[in-house]
């Protein structure tokens, strides 16, 4: 399930059948073999409440623990991964827009605008920067 090792048992990341769906037309559009791309998965500090998702479409590289579902890849750097395990990524269209949405279970607050988020790590403290 992975190409690198993992302290804790993972979860994993899932996709949503929409989420699949588009990823796999952006990946087409951009000509991406799916046999060594996917979409990366992970997390940054920043915004109102400590850490904003950073999804893009990129190629594997060795230090990547890897997911599969629905036929596709989905990368995390192993310093990601406590952040976004369990994680199921979607695809929603809305009023303000389209785009992925992370439908993540360590969240424990988000700001108003919901760019960010805040998760407790293994000790029950809030997290709030990388």
């Amino acid at each position: 399930m992975s190409t690198t090792e993992v302290t804790f048992k993972a979860k994993g990341i899932v996709l949503s059948e929409v989420g699949a769906t588009k990823a796999r037309e952006y990946l087409d559009a951009q000509g991406a073999d799916v046999e060594v791309a996917g979409l990366r998965v992970g997390v940054k500090g920043g915004g109102c409440s400590g850490f904003q998702y950073q999804l893009a479409f990129d190629e594997q590289r060795e230090s990547d623990i890897v997911f599969e579902d629905h036929g596709l890849k989905l990368l995390v750097d192993p310093q990601h991964l406590a952040y976004v395990d369990g994680s199921e990524i979607d695809f929603v269209e809305s009023l303000q827009g389209a785009g992925f949405q992370v439908n993540n279970p360590n969240v424990v607050a988000a700001c108003g605008c919901g760019s960010s988020f805040q998760v407790k790590d293994e000790e029950e403290e809030v997290v709030s920067a990388l």
